[in-house]
């Protein structure tokens, strides 16, 4: 009998800090309006000074855990999608590890950058239906505000921080867990969106590197041109493959990027508001925390039950882009 990935338990973690339009307005030029016709953000979480990346994930994936009566030490493997690790190396998996007392688990990270979750899902998910590892702990994570340009109105209004985890148990004798996925990557739009400096091209250290900017660049029309048309792409590819229907689709949980590519994507889908989950006005592009922070916000506000089927879908830099459908 077949092994079925099972989401047994959310988790979250957001700064406190609360960063509004309106006090955006104060340090760039632009108002709550023009931010809100575009992106349909209010406000988002931004970590202070003190606050990493791994301080969201070590939150989420311990409240994942104390939620599916997981302790520690029977995690079998923690997979945490990020591009904003703490450090270079060491990963920021190996850090959540020690800091949850996970002492049998193994540790990595993957940068799938706004995608990071659906990869992440999909790489845990498909090492325990192969029958190698149990029980999974999935994070997506990240804190880009630490690496925006707070002058560049066109990208600083966009990003938050934040966090998401689920817990992945191998069950047998289910119709629940990971239905399809499909994984998608186009690297000739690499330039699109970017972070250069700190990489191996272009270190830190290196006096050669210093006109390079350590900030996020983002061409905005083409990536927005991109993601309507993957957003789309990835949810009827997956579709397809599962051979389902838009319409047996229960909750649909996009990547809380921007609600015009949000409402472009639901529309082409054919799905009505209230199958579509949409937090991006209290938190904004969260990068790898998006997913996962928007499905247990769904699942605390009762729109998310045992036995929904859900879609998610995100893109981002790589570009990468891709779509879950399980049965939750």
């Amino acid at each position: 009998m077949s092994i079925r990935a099972v989401i047994t338990g959310l988790g979250h973690a957001v700064p406190d800090k609360v960063m509004t339009n309106d006090d955006l307005a104060k340090i760039v030029d632009t108002n709550d309006e023009w931010i809100r016709q575009r992106t349909g953000i209010h406000e988002r979480r931004v970590c202070t000074d003190d606050e990493a990346t791994s301080d969201l994930a070590i939150a989420a994936g311990r409240e994942a855990l104390e939620r599916s009566g997981t302790k520690p030490e029977d995690l079998c493997l923690i997979v945490v999608g990020t591009v904003t690790g703490d450090y270079p190396f060491p990963s920021t998996s190996c850090l959540v590890q020690e800091a949850l007392g996970a002492k049998n688990a193994g540790a990595f990270d993957v940068g799938a950058a706004c995608a990071g979750f659906i990869y992440s899902v999909d790489v845990a998910a498909a090492m325990i239906e192969s029958g190698r590892y149990e029980k999974a702990l999935v994070i997506g994570v990240d804190t880009l505000t630490k690496f925006v340009d707070w002058t560049d109105r066109s990208t600083c209004v966009l990003f938050g921080d934040g966090a998401g985890a689920v817990m992945l148990e191998g069950h047998h004798g289910t119709d629940r867990g990971l239905i399809k996925t499909v994984l998608l990557s186009d690297g000739a739009g690499a330039e699109h969106i970017s972070l250069k400096k700190g990489g191996s091209r272009h270190p830190l250290s290196d006096p050669q590197s210093s006109d390079e900017s350590s900030n996020i660049y983002m061409n905005g029309q083409e990536v927005y041109r991109f993601a309507v048309g993957a957003m789309g792409d990835a949810c009827t590819r997956a579709l397809e493959e599962a051979e389902m229907r838009a319409s047996e689709i229960d909750l649909f949980v996009p990547h809380q990027a921007n609600i015009r590519i949000i409402n472009s994507a639901a529309e082409k889908l054919g799905l009505p508001d209230e199958k579509v989950f949409i937090n991006v006005d209290k938190y904004g592009n969260t990068s790898g925390g998006s997913i996962p922070l928007a499905l247990y916000e769904a699942y605390e506000e009762g729109r998310l039950k045992e036995g929904m089927v859900v879609m998610t879908v995100g893109f981002g830099a790589g570009l990468v882009w891709g779509a879950n459908i399980l049965r939750f």
